[in-house]
């Protein structure tokens, strides 16, 4: 994380710093990406950079947790508005928002793909350090166990993992398609979640 030094900074350079390093970390993936140019965007020298920063991975690691926070606090927000909503319906609300989320900070999230493709030790264990997420969507499965909606005995750990893949598969779909728009995403979503509500084995 940043050392004492950048917090001293006006904001206009701390913004400045900080959107340099955006372009460079949404362009390129972290074991690509390079601090010549984050330094040469943000118009500052390389020897300062290392005023404010112990390296790469410190100045990564601020970018994905602001970032983070961002989102986490959307998504908590909407959720605190909607307690009656089962996971199912929780779930798809939460898509809604990310996928809004993602047009109007699409550099934002091209930094979330960039690091799913990252194959990096320091990425590896950075993916398994953000449980923020995975976190907030096993505590409603398991909210919904005790409500008696969701049976007992399904693994909340196995339904997130499929959730998080489908939500990073869509992501990507979206990212990558122009033709692609937020309505669509939803109504896949939608219907995959009706499957995983409902399964597919005739009764």
């Amino acid at each position: 994380m940043p050392k004492n030094t950048f917090f001293n900074l006006t904001e206009e350079k701390k913004k400045r710093i900080f959107n340099a390093a955006i372009l460079e970390f949404s362009t390129r993936r972290f074991s690509e990406a390079s601090i010549n140019q984050i330094v040469k965007n943000a118009d500052i020298s390389r020897g300062s950079f290392y005023q404010y920063f112990n390296d790469k991975e410190d100045i990564y690691l601020y970018i994905i947790t602001e970032l983070g926070k961002e989102k986490l606090e959307l998504f908590e927000e909407a959720l605190n508005l909607n307690t009656d909503l089962d996971f199912f319906e929780s779930y798809l609300h939460i898509v809604n928002i990310g996928l809004e989320w993602a047009r109007r900070r699409p550099d934002y999230t091209r930094i979330g793909m960039l690091m799913e493709i990252d194959d990096s030790k320091f990425i590896a264990k950075l993916r398994i350090m953000a449980s923020q997420g995975y976190e907030m969507l096993r505590k409603l499965i398991e909210r919904d166990q005790k409500r008696g909606l969701i049976k007992p005995e399904t693994d909340p750990d196995l339904i997130v993992d499929l959730v998080y893949t489908l939500n990073i598969h869509f992501l990507k779909e979206y990212l990558s398609d122009d033709l692609c728009n937020l309505e669509n995403m939803v109504n896949k979503t939608r219907e995959i979640l009706k499957i995983i509500k409902e399964g597919i084995a005739q009764r």
